[in-house]
């Protein structure tokens, strides 16, 4: 089925559809929730449209969005997307200089901010973003900001009072602000995505109006959402995989309703909206699972006992279930018979079980999640198998979906009627895959030195190697960066997501690393190690570093010691010195590393706490050439990921 070519069209037609549907649910300031209909939604983005056509918005604009996930957000994205706007999104752990390169590069004149907080990070480097002129607050401003602002040359505006002055200036009207809607295009830009830089610099995804229709047309084939249902919404919609969920709820004429991604809050929420639908990102189904498992310890006794049996039947019929029903990843040849007869057995003698298990356990825990939960959706980075299968043992239906920020983002997902673990789903219908080679197609990419190059053969499945996707999904380019571009999209369109994985015989896909910089927390955090790396090798006894945290809860760091640095500074300081290896393991080295990597990495020097290293390790030897280092000498990161497992296995051990 096609739909509309545009996120306005889209959402327009889905207002005349489901008008008295419930788009959005918040909670006021008496906590007590609020209801706003498809139609009530529709009036707001066309006042908010109105206000900003009269401050001077017209297509092509781009418009800044510095704030995190509220209600107010999709006004202020779908009003700027109905003139033929783009925005620029980005949270409020964004630090000043993010915010001040971020606005200055796309050339923004006006900006949403979320709260004062914000705003003074805005106001703290004006002299950086010359052409901004007005910022609109979301919340209420003070008096004092509004004198703050003034002297820094910017007019402050309350989001609640230009929504009202657009009211009255639209005075009901329509017809013209729709003209505008329709003369928007599929190829437009929709949004100019930031990747996360930190002290280095970060680059503007381009993603048009097509790149998410394309996959909204294409999600019904996957996941199965009714008008009406309820959607809990937690994370930060700045990012692509958050912001994706939310237009499919308006696709789907479902409704979001929104908490905060904290236990004491979120857990409360969904026993009262009792949602059908909750995306997260891995940290928060962990967090949910460690939760649930703490509190059954607590009891102790027979209840602990008695869920711990029932959670490892579950586990083992899931398994047998998958087994039965052909929902194993054929990584290898596999004849399907076997695994139904293998399966068989185990799966009808622990049904019984498994249903018992249901009755006394299980569906008390997903009362706590409201008891109408159908689908658990995880994203943002790598889900962990033991948190994957207890889902499904007290069954939860957990889809996995992969993709990054440059293909807005989704690439795969696990079908919704037959989902298989140990994979992030099947690639989507009309997206091209291709697993090439990692060496090969570094080698294709620096002979072009900067101009056309062509995708390597592709490897068959089972074969490791480096993501190359081809499809409607894939962004236009990065912002005024043609020269990055070139060096991730080849003349025939293939994208290097940078990612590294294997197709399955099926089509799905399995992800087993990065080839690329960029590290994603299990928070659904992105980092790039780079600039972490330059400010640690500050440090004169450091030869190398590198930095890992890719699909886990924190960093840590392999560090390889300038060894003659380190020995003169053990002598300087008469530290004992039988051999090289026991210098490494002294407490007084361990202690000086620590004191100064906190010392180089933390708030005043420009990180923000997720990008602290929490652990790190010692390597004794340097990095060799055709080892751990390229011809060029750079660090090849899947390489150190292979050679050192076992060491980067005990920095992450629980």
């Amino acid at each position: 089925m096609s739909i509309e070519s545009t996120i306005p069209l889209l959402f327009r037609e889905r207002v005349r559809c489901y008008p008295d549907v419930v788009a959005q649910t918040w909670k006021d300031s008496s906590g007590s929730f609020v209801r706003r209909s498809y139609r009530e939604l529709y009036g707001d983005v066309l006042d908010m449209a109105e206000a900003l056509r009269g401050l001077g918005v017209k297509r092509g604009d781009l418009v800044g969005l510095i704030s995190d996930n509220r209600r107010e957000w999709l006004i202020a994205d779908l009003a700027v997307l109905a003139l033929g706007a783009a925005d620029v999104p980005r949270g409020c752990d964004s630090m000043e200089k993010e915010i001040a390169y971020i606005l200055s590069t796309t050339e923004c004149r006006i900006a949403f901010a979320e709260n004062r907080s914000q705003l003074h990070k805005i106001l703290a480097l004006r002299s950086e973003m010359p052409l901004l002129s007005r910022v609109i607050l979301f919340a209420e401003p003070a008096i004092a900001d509004a004198e703050a602002a003034r002297e820094a040359g910017i007019e402050l505006l309350s989001f609640h009072a230009v929504l009202a002055q657009g009211s009255v200036a639209r005075n009901g009207a329509v017809d013209e602000l729709e003209s505008i809607m329709k003369a928007v295009k599929s190829e437009d830009v929709a949004t100019v995505i930031f990747t996360s830089g930190t002290t280095g610099e970060p680059k503007g995804v381009m993603l048009t109006h097509g790149n998410y229709t394309w996959q909204l047309e294409r999600i019904p084939q996957v996941l199965h959402v009714e008008p009406g249902d309820m959607w809990i919404t937690v994370l930060p919609v700045w990012h692509s995989f958050e912001r994706l969920m939310q237009y499919i709820i308006l696709e789907r004429g479902s409704g979001m309703a929104y908490s905060k991604p904290v236990a004491s809050i979120m857990l409360p929420d969904i026993a009262a909206i009792k949602p059908q639908i909750i995306p997260g990102v891995p940290r928060l189904w962990e967090a949910l699972a460690a939760g649930i498992l703490r509190t059954v310890r607590k009891e102790g006794g027979a209840k602990k006992a008695l869920f711990l049996f029932f959670v490892a039947v579950g586990r083992r019929w899931c398994s047998a279930r998958d087994l039965v029903f052909g929902r194993v990843v054929r990584f290898t040849p596999r004849i399907r018979l076997f695994d139904t007869l293998l399966g068989l057995l185990p799966w009808l003698l622990l049904s019984p079980l498994r249903a018992l298990g249901d009755v006394l356990v299980f569906r008390k825990v997903r009362a706590r999640l409201g008891g109408r939960v159908r689908i658990c959706i995880s994203g943002g980075g790598a889900l962990q198998n033991e948190v994957d299968s207890f889902y499904q043992a007290i069954g939860l239906n957990m889809l996995e979906g992969y993709g990054i920020t440059e293909t807005a983002p989704l690439l795969s997902f696990r079908d919704q009627w037959k989902p298989r673990p140990g994979c992030v789903g099947k690639i989507f219908a009309e997206t091209e895959c291709r697993i090439v080679d990692a060496e090969e197609l570094e080698r294709v990419v620096e002979e072009a030195n900067g101009g056309a190059w062509r995708a390597p053969y592709e490897l068959g499945p089972g074969k490791n190697g480096v993501i190359l996707v081809r499809g409607g999904q894939v962004m236009k380019g990065y912002y005024k960066r043609p020269d990055l571009t070139s060096r991730v999209i080849d003349a025939g369109g293939w994208f290097n997501t940078g990612d590294l994985g294997m197709l399955s015989y099926d089509g799905e896909i399995k992800i087993t690393g990065r080839a690329k910089d960029t590290i994603v927390l299990r928070g659904g955090e992105n980092v790039e190690p780079a600039p972490i790396e330059r400010a640690i090798k500050g440090f004169p006894l450091v030869e190398s570093v590198v930095v890992l945290g890719q699909d886990c809860k924190y960093l840590a760091a392999l560090i390889v010691p300038a060894k003659d640095a380190l020995l003169a500074w053990a002598q300087e300081n008469d530290i004992p010195c039988e051999d090289y290896e026991s210098l490494l393991e002294n407490p007084a080295v361990v202690q000086l590393f620590r004191s100064e990597i906190d010392a180089r990495v933390n708030r005043q020097t420009g990180f923000r706490p997720f990008e602290y290293i929490f652990r790190f390790s010692f390597l004794g030897d340097s990095f060799q050439v055709g080892k751990e280092l390229s011809g060029k000498q750079e660090m090849m990161r899947h390489r150190i990921l292979e050679l050192y497992r076992e060491e980067i296995l005990l920095l992450f051990a629980e």
